[in-house]
């Protein structure tokens, strides 16, 4: 019986629009082709299910047991499909993202956890690397970087504010070794440096006064490769560091830090989220992105 699936279909249309014409429209058939599959099912079932007039269309009482019996079951039909198809939509499944731990700490970890639980089939991915990480041969669905950073040849969703770096040390350190006020001073300072591993190098000082960018190469008798590491060693008065602000902030609001060459350290983009340009987004990665997108 399965070849009267759709002529059924045909009558609950012909049957509810009480015009051949009407339902022709709605099913995208020519009005002759639709009579011809009502006179088929008709004569395959061996009884009469419409009465025609010049005028009108109604349904015989055996018509009538199938509108109110059967099309209420492909109904059900047609909701369960739909069931599927939101299913397909539903945010599932894993996003990798690659960002600095700063970024993962202050951002990302903030933003999208309550998102996990909003949406309990997404799998999140976090991998922090301070670094200038490979996402798409490293097989990530996206990185994080500060916006000046990011190739050109990827889509650029800014996801945080402006920034600003900020030059520290402890009261005592400046006490004992003087207050440095231009890049060319840092020489003759213990600096704590940062390596970034992915890069394979020490973190160059990014210095901007608004008319003059320096990068010093920073030098001192330790080198970290996590800035929260680079954070105690201040705190312990084992030289400048430099790092974003936010990272000092409870130490400056209490005295522990003093904020040095401060005119050096202009605002500049803040973190992008970073991607292919694929049109073919997951809902999950959609969701995350929409989730990190900043708004003012």
């Amino acid at each position: 019986m399965r070849e009267n699936y759709n002529e059924i279909l045909a009558f609950i249309a012909v049957a509810r629009e009480r015009s051949f014409t009407r339902a022709a429209a709605k099913l995208g058939v020519t009005q002759s082709a639709l009579s011809h599959s009502m006179r088929g099912l008709e004569e395959r079932l061996g009884i009469r299910l419409l009465t025609r007039t010049t005028r009108n269309v109604s349904t015989t009482e055996a018509g009538e047991r199938i509108l109110q019996r059967i099309a209420p079951r492909f109904e059900d039909i047609d909701t369960e499909l739909e069931m599927l198809s939101e299913l397909t939509s539903k945010p599932a499944g894993l996003v990798r993202i690659s960002c600095s731990d700063h970024a993962a700490f202050n951002l990302v970890w903030p933003k999208l956890s309550p998102l996990l639980e909003e949406y309990p089939d997404i799998q999140l991915e976090i991998n922090v690397d301070n670094g200038f990480t490979n996402i798409v041969s490293s097989r990530f669905d996206a990185g994080i970087r500060l916006g000046e950073a990011v190739e050109k040849d990827m889509i650029a969703v800014r996801v945080g504010p402006a920034m600003r770096m900020a030059m520290v040390a402890t009261p005592d350190y400046l006490a004992r070794n003087g207050t440095p006020t231009s890049p060319e001073q840092l020489t003759e300072h213990k600096c704590i440096s940062l390596r970034l591993i992915s890069a394979g190098r020490v973190y160059d000082w990014e210095l901007d006064n608004g008319d003059r960018q320096v990068n010093v190469k920073s030098k001192g008798q330790v080198i970290f490769n996590h800035p929260a590491l680079i954070c105690k060693a201040a705190l312990e008065g084992f030289g400048l560091a430099f790092l974003p602000e936010d990272m000092f902030a409870a130490a400056l609001a209490e005295g522990r830090l003093i904020r040095i060459m401060e005119d050096w350290c202009q605002p500049f983009p803040g973190y992008h989220l970073y991607y292919p340009n694929r049109n073919n987004h997951s809902p999950a990665f959609s969701a995350v992105i929409e989730r990190l997108r900043y708004r003012d």
